[in-house]
């Protein structure tokens, strides 16, 4: 999903490329005013080009989720009173398409794309879309009551689930990346996760 504009808010859920044969790895970032350098990555525990599966992202004003299959893979918390930026007030659409990005995606920009194999393609089935509609200054939530997603957290089961998941198949943490943030890791890495 994505704003307009250099300062631009932006919520990434990708797959990048692999070579045959290898894991896939699933990218993560929030951007907001036009600043990342959020990711998290994940090695998927299944291949995604053998049947369909449940992406899932939950952007509410307290917190961001990231799921596969309904299972909380990431959480990005609203830290604003912390001085953290958040995505909180520009609209956004949601992009679902090939890119090409063999310069960094594919191991680090070592695969490059096999351009014989083209055409490539994506399906997708079952999207749906639950959200409020902004339409200038207007937001078709305001006024209305609040539904399930627009508070929605996880609970203590789900907390546990993402520990676990986490724990078995992130293989990039930019809060834990010292050699990236020499000067001291970002302020969010030092606050609750979940």
């Amino acid at each position: 999903m994505s704003s307009q504009g250099t300062a631009h808010d932006e919520i990434d859920f990708e797959f990048l490329g692999n070579a045959s044969g290898q894991p896939y790895t699933v990218h993560t970032n929030v951007y907001a005013q036009g600043v990342g350098n959020k990711e998290q990555q994940f090695r998927l525990w299944y291949d995604p080009t053998l049947a369909f599966h449940t992406y899932t992202i939950l952007w509410n004003p307290l917190r961001i989720i990231y799921m596969v299959d309904n299972i909380p893979i990431r959480v990005f918390n609203n830290y604003i009173a912390n001085g953290v930026q958040y995505p909180t007030s520009q609209p956004m659409k949601v992009y679902a398409s090939l890119w090409n990005a063999d310069d960094w995606a594919t191991q680090g920009g070592q695969v490059k794309t096999d351009w014989t194999k083209a055409p490539f393609t994506a399906t997708y089935k079952n999207y749906n879309a639950n959200g409020c509609i902004v339409n200038g200054t207007t937001n078709s939530c305001t006024n209305k009551p609040r539904q399930s997603w627009q508070t929605m957290g996880l609970d203590a089961n789900a907390k546990k689930k993402i520990q676990t998941l986490q724990q078995k198949y992130m293989i990039y943490n930019y809060c834990t990346d010292l050699k990236r943030f020499p000067q001291g890791l970002p302020r969010e890495c030092g606050l609750p996760k979940f």
